[in-house]
């Protein structure tokens, strides 16, 4: 186990795991989170369903393919903890991945023994299913960081960040946000599809209507604000802390964003059916993890160098530290 060879399997967990989020959407939207039952981890009492039906096969599969992304990124702890010396930040974000996907799976599983899946529209599964999406966002932010840091990439520097560190800050927590009232619309989506963009919209502010789509108007408005936001704070960050890979990230942000906002807009005229659903989570895995490794390599500069003070004026930049 060398360190040339671990970002092979970094990759390859986060590539996995990328792919058990997106099923597990697919769960969600086809209804079939109910097709192992209230069993967990065996489905519907066996280690291998016998005679399944779809949503069972459905159901199953996520659950499989959630084990499989589960060891790899066990692997991924054990390898970082052999191929680095201590204090190297690829050891904490191996650490920092396992204990969220550990939570991952606590929260996968509390969902399914509590019987919030399929057509449950309670707030408690609204709940939890915030829960859920802003421990995937930490997990898949978690892995990127490894991944980013395998490769070579700087140590975080959070003291002393000044504006760049509150642009960053605000940028995470308005994506977490925007994540948790798409899922929040999601869900709504799925439990009362409507039959036209028409209906759709008179759904939406009925007073009589479920909360769930009621809610569906928030997500819009937040993303909107928040897409806004990012678009000018990906450029201030390139300005404070100018160097070719964050003018790359900067640039890969502000198209992922444009990009996100066409799907969006797609998706709602569409009535966000299932394939819509995926590619729109998808591109917001694609935001998030394109932040996380703006924000590190940003804040990978020594903690010492400073932003512009209030008038513009550049304070004493110290040499850069190598990792």
């Amino acid at each position: 186990m060398n360190q040339a060879r671990f970002w092979k399997i970094a990759a390859l967990a986060l590539s996995v795991t990328l792919g058990v989020i997106l099923w597990g959407a697919f769960v969600r939207a086809t209804g079939s989170g109910a097709g192992c039952g209230s069993h967990w981890p065996t489905c519907n009492g066996d280690v291998l369903p016998r005679s399944p039906s779809a949503a069972t096969f459905i159901e199953f599969t996520h659950r499989a393919t959630s084990g499989i992304a589960f060891l790899l990124v066990a692997l991924q702890l054990v390898w970082a903890f052999v191929a680095y010396p201590a204090g190297h930040p690829a050891r904490r974000g191996a650490a920092l991945s396992m204990l969220f996907m550990i939570t991952e799976a606590g929260v996968g599983a509390g969902i399914v023994l509590l019987e919030y899946v399929a057509h449950d529209a309670s707030a408690a599964r609204a709940l939890w299913m915030a829960v859920h999406l802003i421990n995937t966002f930490l997990l898949v932010g978690a892995m990127t960081c490894t991944l980013y840091w395998a490769r070579g990439g700087r140590r975080l520097r959070l003291h002393g960040q000044g504006v760049t560190g509150a642009l960053l800050a605000a940028a995470l927590a308005g994506v977490l946000v925007v994540g948790v009232t798409g899922a929040i619309a999601a869900l709504g989506d799925t439990l009362f599809a409507a039959g036209s963009l028409r209906e759709g919209i008179a759904q939406d502010f009925s007073p009589t209507a479920h909360f769930l789509v009621q809610l569906r108007v928030l997500h819009p408005v937040v993303a909107a604000v928040v897409s806004a936001y990012l678009l000018f704070a990906r450029g201030a960050v390139a300005a404070r802390r100018p160097s070719p890979l964050v003018e790359r990230l900067s640039t890969a942000l502000g198209g992922l964003v444009l990009l996100q906002i066409g799907a969006g807009l797609l998706n709602f005229l569409l009535l966000a059916p299932v394939w819509m659903q995926l590619v729109h989570l998808l591109l917001a895995d694609l935001v998030w993890m394109v932040l996380v490794t703006l924000a590190a390599a940003a804040l990978g500069e020594p903690a010492s160098a400073a932003d512009p003070g209030p008038r513009g004026e550049e304070k004493a930049r110290p040499e850069a530290v190598a990792t």
